[in-house]
C-alpha cells in the first residue's frame, strides 16, 4: 500500500489534524482543526481540496461536532447542514456525509461520539485502498503504451489529483506513483491550473517522488498534443454523472477536446464516491463561482523568502471565475475506478447495484 509522505489528515487525540495545503508548495505546515468550524473553514477556505479528501475531512468534521455539542439529534443535524454547505460540486463530501448519518442516526445519543470517530477513520482507510486500487488498474494503460514505443510514457495531468488530494496515493496520479514502483519511465506534463495554480501542487508531489515532469502553462497543453508529444491525459474528477460526463478543474473539458482533436486518450480516475447515478448528465452538476479574488491576485513567494499576494489587475476589474468545467463523456475514452476500467457511459457495468 502506498504511504503518504506526510499525512493529509489524521486524528489526533480529540482534534483533527491536517496538511496545510494554502501555503504549499512554499511551505509544510499543518493546522488542527478543533470544532465544526474548523473543520468548515478548512474546507472552503481550500487548507483541504481534492473531492476525496474534502469527503473524508467533512467526516472527521461531525465527529468533531458531536464532540463539542453532544450526540444529540439537533447537533448531528447542524453538523451535516454547515459541512454540506461548504462546496457545492464535490459530491464526495455529500457521499461522506450521507455515510456518516446512515451510521449514526439510529444510534442513541450518548453512542453517537465514539461511532462517529470510527466510521470517519473508516472512510479514511477507505479511500486509502480505493486509491491503490485504481493506481493498479490504471497501471495497466501505461504498461500497455510503454510495450508500444521507446523511452518514457508521456503524460498529461491537469490540477493536483495526487496524494495532496486524497487520504492515499490519489487517484490520477495513483497510476504513475504505481508505474514508477514497477520501474516504468514516465514523464508528466503538469499544467499550472489558474487562478489557484493547483499544478504547483502536482509539480511538488513528482518533484518529490522523483518523477520526471515538465510544469507548463495551461494554454500550451494543446500545442503539446497537436505536436504528438503526450501519449495520455489523465485527471482526477469532482463529479461524474451517471452518463458519464464529469465535472473537474476548469481547462479539463478544453484538454479533452484537445485530446480528442489529436487522437490522444483521455481518462478520468476517481473512486466510487466521486459517482453521482442520481445525476442524470453533466448539466446538473452544480458549479461552484469562487469569486473575482482568485482571478485577479497571484501568490508567491519573495527573494526574502515571505508568501506573498499580488494584485494582477485594477481592484474593480470584473472577472469570471468558475471552478469547474464539465467534460462530455463522448470525450472520454474510459473511467478508471477502484473496481476497473469501463467507457464513460457505461459506468453501471461496474456498478451494478446503481443500474436503472
Amino acid at each position: 500500500m502506498f504511504k503518504q509522505p506526510l499525512p493529509t489528515l489524521q486524528r489526533d487525540g480529540d482534534a483533527v489534524r491536517i496538511l496545510d495545503q494554502t501555503v504549499l508548495p512554499f511551505r509544510t505546515e499543518t493546522v488542527v482543526l478543533h470544532t465544526l468550524a474548523d473543520a468548515a473553514h478548512a474546507i472552503r477556505s481550500m487548507q483541504v481540496r481534492g473531492a476525496p479528501l474534502i469527503g473524508a475531512t467533512a467526516a472527521f468534521g461531525v465527529a468533531l461536532a458531536l464532540h463539542h455539542e453532544g450526540g444529540g439529534d439537533e447537533a448531528l443535524a447542524r453538523a451535516l447542514q454547515v459541512l454540506g454547505a461548504t462546496r457545492p460540486t464535490a459530491v464526495n463530501l455529500h457521499w461522506a456525509l450521507d455515510r456518516m448519518n446512515a451510521a449514526l442516526h439510529s444510534l442513541p445519543p450518548a453512542q453517537r461520539l465514539e461511532a462517529a470517530w470510527t466510521e470517519a477513520e473508516s472512510i479514511r482507510a477507505d479511500d486509502a485502498a480505493t486509491c491503490d486500487a485504481i493506481g493498479r488498474h490504471g497501471l495497466t494503460l501505461i504498461r500497455e503504451l510503454a510495450a508500444r514505443r521507446p523511452g518514457p510514457v508521456r503524460l498529461m495531468t491537469h490540477c493536483n489529483a495526487g496524494w495532496l488530494a486524497t487520504c492515499g496515493a490519489g487517484t490520477a496520479l495513483a497510476p504513475i506513483y504505481a508505474a514508477q514502483a514497477e520501474g516504468i519511465a514516465v514523464e508528466v506534463f503538469v499544467s499550472e491550473t489558474r487562478p489557484r495554480n493547483q499544478g504547483l501542487l502536482t509539480a511538488w508531489e513528482l518533484r518529490a517522488a522523483g518523477v520526471a515532469h515538465v510544469l507548463i502553462a495551461d494554454n500550451a497543453a494543446g500545442l503539446l498534443l497537436m505536436r504528438g508529444e503526450v501519449d495520455m491525459v489523465i485527471t482526477g474528477a469532482d463529479r461524474i454523472a451517471a452518463n458519464g460526463d464529469t465535472a473537474n478543474k476548469v481547462g479539463t473539458y478544453l484538454k479533452a477536446l484537445a485530446a480528442q482533436a489529436a487522437g490522444v486518450p483521455f481518462y478520468i480516475a476517481a473512486p466510487h464516491s466521486t459517482l453521482d447515478f442520481g445525476c442524470t448528465d453533466g448539466t446538473a452538476i452544480p458549479i461552484e463561482d469562487r469569486g473575482a479574488a482568485e482571478v485577479c491576485h497571484v501568490r508567491g513567494l519573495t527573494p526574502a523568502g515571505d508568501i506573498a499576494e499580488l494584485a494582477l489587475a485594477p481592484a474593480d476589474t470584473r472577472a469570471a471565475n468558475p471552478a469547474f468545467d464539465v467534460t462530455p463523456a463522448a470525450l472520454i475514452r474510459g473511467i478508471i475506478t477502484e473496481r476497473g476500467i469501463a467507457p464513460a457511459g457505461e459506468l453501471a457495468r461496474l456498478y451494478p447495484e446503481h443500474e436503472r
